[in-house]
């Protein structure tokens, strides 16, 4: 397996999106979907907090952390990446979207980006995606990208595996 941290942080475009590497000057403009360890940042400093955190995770190789940027606005729109480790050859990924961004195909292509960057530069065997039951949108986009339901983690919270093939 090839995994972080990289020579160079991995940057992946496509027509659509753009993953990118966040750097401060970001960071109020993701306060309301930035997230460390399932709690909400509420503040651009606690953004910047838990950013360092996640800045940190990607120096110990446990995270690849992107920000997803229009190509044509070069905007954020969300954020995406692989976090918790990369044990027994597997990706947790995670994503959030702002809701203004909802429905126009920004996180079909980031995550077509980011599990293609998975299977193939950092060579994982599966990805796992966790979301909540309630949580349609996500199911349906998960299955689109041929994530298969595996277990009811907790009465609300389902978790969804993507296996590469050979």
């Amino acid at each position: 397996m090839y995994l972080p941290p990289y020579k160079t942080f991995p940057e992946i475009s496509n027509p659509a999106i753009k993953l990118r590497q966040l750097v401060a000057a970001d960071l109020e403009h993701i306060v309301d979907i930035s997230y460390y360890n399932a709690q909400p940042a509420t503040t651009t400093q606690e953004a910047a907090r838990m950013q360092a955190s996640i800045t940190h995770d990607y120096q110990t190789g446990t995270t690849v952390h992107w920000g997803i940027a229009d190509v044509a606005t070069q905007a954020l729109v969300g954020t995406c990446g692989y976090y918790r480790g990369f044990e027994e050859d597997t990706g947790e990924l995670g994503f959030v979207l702002k809701p203004a961004c909802w429905g126009r195909g920004y996180m079909t292509a980031a995550l077509k980006a980011a599990i293609d960057f998975g299977f193939n530069t950092m060579g994982l065997q599966k990805i796992l995606a966790h979301t909540t039951r309630q949580n349609v949108k996500t199911i349906q986009l998960l299955t689109r990208l041929h994530f298969v339901k595996i277990a009811d983690a907790t009465p609300d919270e389902v978790t969804y595996e993507l296996r590469r093939t050979p």
